[in-house]
């Protein structure tokens, strides 16, 4: 194994009030990232370009070396479900969310309130796909809590709008929409103007058998969102196009859109099963899920580090509070991943590189992803240095300053 690569999903953020005015990495108690970052180099680095909010897939895309353009969120999201798309078969990344009512078409929440369950996403999901009619063949696949994937079979376009505006192409919009919208085709084809159409009418007739179903009549009754809106984005047409890295590479990812990133990039997937949500607390859940992620992450390394040149890891949690303005939740994330992940790589009897970062900036105060630039920790076991520098975005601004695409090239491809 000559190098690791780490992303911690979102885990950049904007200081925040409630921490004393510093970062949830500024705050957060983390003697191991702190010592390879004291050790080695830290940098900043535009998972993109300046001025641009990244998606997670876009960032991640970015951060390996490629052009976020040519991966739609879609495709890759599939990939990741285990879903085989034929030429021109058309693939969305779907929320169940909540809206006001179709006249309106107001977002109340996109993630229906991160409390459904798996079981209750498969009920609706099933619905959808046995009592919705359309011209063409469709599935609605459910992957993990809220998230979906809207697959129709044929020869249509990607070159249509998303029913979530936050949602750009591929970037994330800093000021997020409060109302979905219809999508229309970004081209004067017949083939998006039909895609387009095809979408609009499924997410309307899907509306009229979710906001009805005894499962969001019992969520209502229980006070939770009902999930009665599938917000879709993000179309891509397959198959999707492999990504060849350099070296050989051993990736661990254990939602849709990570897997799907380490089946694009050709690398070997190492995941687990993540433990279903049975209970209303969803970060009591996500703290489970997140333990569950770096025990395996750990066998992973263990299992994979005589076999491969490289290891990517994505860890998702640290990503989710800010999207819900919590920031300690957020501390809390952070600090679990450095006592038991970094904690493990500080004492690991191995010569290694490694490369630490984020996709892209989360903000409690904006509740999304932002264009801030990211830290970015390049450690060297051979060559460690004492920079005193922590894993903080206000250490990193006086650094060296990447573009995502450019990272891995000057760190752990650097001779």
């Amino acid at each position: 194994m000559k190098g690791v690569f780490v992303i911690l999903d979102g885990a950049a953020d904007e200081p925040v009030s409630r921490l004393g005015d510093k970062t949830p990495l500024e705050f957060s108690k983390t003697p191991n990232l702190d010592f390879f970052a004291s050790k080695g180099e830290i940098y900043s680095c535009f998972p993109i370009a300046e001025g641009v909010a990244p998606q997670s897939s876009s960032g991640m895309i970015s951060l390996l070396g490629a052009d976020f353009r040519d991966c739609p969120r879609g495709l890759i999201e599939a990939l990741g479900a285990g879903v085989h798309l034929n030429q021109g078969d058309l693939a969305l990344r779907c929320n169940f969310s909540t809206i006001e009512d179709m006249n309106s078409m107001k977002i109340i929440d996109r993630r229906a309130g991160r409390t459904l369950t798996n079981v209750e996403a498969t009920q609706l999901a099933d619905a959808v796909n046995s009592k919705v009619k359309l011209p063409y063949k469709f599935e609605l696949i459910h992957t993990e809590g809220h998230r979906a994937v809207l697959i129709f079979r044929g020869a249509f376009s990607a070159n249509i709008s998303n029913i979530d505006p936050s949602y750009d192409l591929g970037l994330s919009v800093e000021k997020p929409s409060d109302f979905a919208e219809l999508s229309k085709p970004l081209d004067d084809s017949a083939r998006a103007k039909l895609t387009a159409d095809l979408v609009n009418t499924f997410i309307k007739k899907s509306y009229i058998v979710l906001d009805n179903h005894p499962v969001n009549i019992a969520r209502k009754k229980k006070g939770f969102f009902p999930a009665n809106f599938i917000l879709c984005r993000d179309a891509g047409t397959g198959p999707a196009r492999a990504v060849k890295m350099q070296g050989s590479w051993a990736g661990f990812g254990y939602m849709p859109l990570e897997k799907g990133i380490v089946k694009l990039f050709g690398m070997r997937l190492s995941t687990f099963n993540v433990p279903p949500m049975n209970e209303d607390d969803f970060y009591k859940h996500a703290e489970i899920v997140l333990d569950a992620a770096i025990k395996n992450s750990i066998k992973m390394i263990e299992e994979y580090s005589d076999l491969v040149d490289y290891i990517y890891i994505h860890f998702k949690e640290t990503d989710l509070p800010g999207h819900d303005n919590k920031p300690l939740q957020k501390v809390r994330f952070i600090e679990m991943i450095d006592k038991d992940f970094f904690g493990y790589l500080r004492n690991l009897d191995l010569d290694f590189k490694m490369v630490v970062t984020s996709d892209h900036t989360t903000s409690c105060r904006m509740k999304s992803h932002t264009s801030n630039p990211v830290p970015v920790v390049f450690y060297d076991s051979k060559s460690v240095k004492d920079s005193g520098k922590r894993f903080i975005e206000k250490d990193s601004v006086n650094g060296k300053s990447f573009n995502g695409r450019q990272l891995l090239s000057k760190t752990l491809f650097l001779k």
